[in-house]
């Protein structure tokens, strides 16, 4: 009889035991999925500020030398294409950051195990655009291989247009971050009820 205690002990032991490493690995798992979300963040905000320093000196020598009396031939175009730039990695940041305009107050009102699933399909469809996006920007760039600028006919539009697959690339990488998250999401802890004979006044 109390070889079997003992067991039972032994055995309840090194179930906790292994939960304890589980719950390690998995929290592990979470640490370093935070870190390179992070740091993937700040690449692509170092990214956004590069573009912006870039727009912001290329607008202000483009006033100049129009009040000069000798306008750059090539200002207007190069500033829409760095604004277009902005844009699309600016938009990677966004997904980085969970900072698009979204409207989540019908998916908070779901019991969580169906805010989850619907979540998860989201995240599924939004990847599954940016793969079409990158597939068919990729495949457009040797189309626009033989097409140049208008004011600087050394810079051809494959180079202009290859924000598009970068930056859904970049978008997907950030989706799925957020798509592996949801999955190993658990369900939020019920908040701790105190009986009203018990609460403080």
């Amino acid at each position: 009889m109390a070889r079997r205690s003992g067991e039972r002990v032994a055995a309840a032991g090194r179930q906790a035991s292994a939960g304890r490493r589980a719950a390690g690995g998995a929290r592990a798992g979470r640490g370093a999925l935070a870190a390179f979300r992070a740091q993937y963040g700040r690449i692509l905000e170092w990214i956004v500020i590069v573009l912006m320093a870039v727009l912001s000196i290329e607008v202000s020598a483009g006033v100049v030398f129009r009040f000069a009396g000798h306008a750059l031939s090539w200002y207007d175009e190069v500033a829409s294409v760095l604004l277009a730039w902005l844009t699309f990695y600016g938009a990677a940041l966004g997904s980085v950051r969970r900072a698009h305009i979204g409207c989540p107050e019908l998916v908070d009102a779901m019991p969580w195990r169906w805010q989850r699933r619907t979540r998860i399909v989201a995240q599924l469809l939004v990847i599954a655009f940016f793969v079409l996006l990158g597939v068919i920007g990729a495949r457009v760039l040797p189309v626009l291989a033989t097409d140049d600028m208008v004011s600087l006919p050394q810079v051809p539009m494959s180079i202009v247009q290859s924000v598009i697959p970068i930056s859904s690339l970049l978008i997907v990488v950030a989706e799925a971050l957020r798509l592996v998250e949801l999955v190993r999401a658990t369900a939020p802890e019920a908040p701790a009820t105190v009986p009203i004979g018990d609460a403080t006044q």
